[in-house]
């Protein structure tokens, strides 16, 4: 998707515990995995709500 390769990946997770440390990386993980849940949750209905106006426009 973004040509994101194992070298790059390495780099990002190393960085990431240099900046946050040991002690914080599994919550700092834990906080992208439900922001990106949500986001995905908010996009999936937004989804969900234009096909239901789509369906009633077409319903009149």
């Amino acid at each position: 998707m973004f040509g994101i390769g194992v070298p790059e990946l390495i780099l990002i997770l190393v960085v990431a515990l240099i900046i946050f440390g040991p002690a914080k990386l599994p919550e700092v993980g834990k906080a992208i995995g439900r922001s990106i849940t949500e986001f995905k949750r908010a996009v999936n209905n937004d989804k969900e709500e234009g096909n239901d106006a789509k369906n009633s426009k077409a319903d009149k």
